[in-house]
């Protein structure tokens, strides 16, 4: 007879310095699935992995058999086989037993050749095991991976060695462990949400959510309920009610991007919030108590505002208790270098492409350009370098266009950064690189560029560009139709 009428079977494989019952089949089997048998206790199916053999075992009359599981069972084992389970490169990751219970086992068949049978049968489904759990391994590492991938997204912008930045940095680090209100202030693309996003992981909240809204992004009223949250009924569409993100973030932190873009009428809510910690949602009768950090961003001057009365000034010493301002990539061009090689790695390994290698005289180039986007548009050249430079060091001639147009010393000379803007001035020269620049470009090319450059420097919007180029919009808008640029919508105001 051979072993089609077995009555019980389990799959164990290696785990630490162990052997776990990953599945069980047959009586009984829930008192055995889950089970784990250390690797100094006596076990056939730990001799089995350990020794890579098939073993045949009649329980009472074998020193292998664990006797604690035996006991426990009402439905004591006749017979067990239990072969090893081999992965590709023939080592062994577990075991599967097979086991008679019944007045059958006696007759069951266990000679060598039927045992050699049956242990190829297991190394066919071995295999498939052995694929199902690489399979899961590697899913396991992409996951880590990926995890690691998003924290390095999340964190490497947030560096530097410049003074300007270690300066902002030991402030937002003194910070991090008061409860105060923070206001970041900075140009587009500096890191506001990074640096808000390390306050919270600084601070003892950082167990506690932090949730973002970006003020400029959505209508006053979606806005509104979307801060404070809503009652069933409160306006057409409420099917339920809905908790506010100041009620989802109790305990953590509330990070307010835009906050210059924020409606009037709203202002007067939040500052309920930070004075009060209560918030009313839409619909609602009462009040409710929430305790949360607010931090809020802006790239805009809210004390002109205040002077404007285009944003309350209760409400903007509220929130600037703790300012804190960073400096754009124009003020630390020393950290490019550090920032563009950690970007660089990030999309190599996001992509699975060798890093590339950025030479002194690219660098040079890239170390005097004004950064218009700042460390946003960093990071978006390295990106498009990861992608469409195929070879791995970087040249000049590489760069993209809005890049190189943008150098601060064109014609050569020294520079002048400040806060205000960048300035040319000295007697060096640089024919080399304005032949390099403009050097068999047509009118059309060069004036592409610099619209370009324009564009990004002001953020897409038409109306800050066209200032900045001296001509009306209509001439701008009329220029770029004819140069074949698209720009995205932009709703944001100056």
């Amino acid at each position: 007879m051979g072993i089609h009428a077995v009555e019980r079977g389990s799959l164990w494989v290696r785990q630490g310095d162990g052997y776990l019952c990953v599945e069980a089949a047959g009586g009984e089997s829930e008192k055995v699935k889950g089970r784990r048998i250390g690797r100094r206790e006596r076990s056939i199916v730990g001799w089995v992995i350990e020794n890579g053999k098939v073993a045949v075992s009649r329980p009472g009359e074998d020193f292998r058999q664990h006797k604690a599981i035996e006991r426990e069972l009402s439905v004591k084992s006749k017979v067990i086989l239990a072969f090893p389970l081999f992965l590709k490169d023939k080592s062994v990751f577990g075991a599967v037993e097979v086991i008679e219970t019944g007045f059958s086992a006696s007759n069951m068949n266990l000679e060598a050749e039927r045992l050699a049978q049956i242990q190829e049968l297991v190394d066919i489904g071995s295999v498939a095991l052995n694929n199902a759990i690489v399979y899961e391994r590697q899913s396991k590492a992409n996951a880590k991976l990926q995890r690691r991938l998003r924290s390095m997204g999340a964190e490497s912008e947030f560096i530097g060695q410049s003074q300007p930045f270690q300066q902002a940095l030991a402030q937002l680090r003194s910070y991090a462990g008061t409860g105060y209100p923070v206001l970041v202030a900075g140009e587009s693309g500096t890191g506001k949400e990074l640096a808000a996003r390390m306050l919270h992981r600084l601070s003892d909240r950082k167990e506690k959510p932090f949730v973002v809204q970006n003020c400029s992004a959505i209508p006053e009223t979606l806005l509104e309920s979307e801060l404070f949250g809503y009652e069933k009924g409160a306006f057409s569409g409420a099917v339920k009610s809905r908790l506010g993100l100041f009620e989802q973030a109790d305990g953590g932190s509330v990070f307010l991007d835009e906050i210059g873009e924020m409606p009037f009428t709203l202002q007067a809510k939040l500052l309920r919030v930070v004075q009060e910690g209560e918030v009313k949602p839409l619909g609602s009768a009462r009040v409710r108590r929430v305790d949360v950090r607010i931090i809020s961003a802006t790239n805009r001057d809210l004390a002109e505002m205040v002077a404007a009365k285009q944003f309350r000034e209760d409400l903007f010493y509220r929130l600037s208790v703790l300012p804190l301002t960073l400096p754009p990539l124009r003020r630390r061009l020393e950290d490019i270098p550090l920032l563009l090689m950690r970007f660089l790695r990030r999309e190599a390994v996001g992509n699975d492409l060798p890093a590339k290698v950025v030479p002194p005289e690219t660098m040079r180039i890239l170390t005097s350009c004004p950064w218009p986007g700042n460390v946003r548009q960093l990071e978006n050249l390295a990106k498009y370098l990861t992608v469409v430079v195929s070879k791995e060091v970087i040249t000049p001639d590489d760069l993209p266009p809005d890049v190189v147009v943008g150098e601060r010393l064109p014609l050569g000379g020294a520079v002048d950064a400040d806060d205000e803007g960048v300035s040319v001035s000295g007697s060096g020269t640089r024919a080399n690189d304005t032949q390099r620049f403009f050097g068999g470009k047509t009118w059309d090319e060069v004036e592409m560029v610099y619209a370009r450059y324009l564009l990004a420097k002001n953020n897409e919007n038409m109306t800050w560009a066209a200032e900045d180029a001296g001509v009306n919009r209509s001439t701008f808008v009329s220029r770029l139709k004819r140069l074949g640029v698209v720009v995205r919508p932009q709703r944001r105001r100056r």
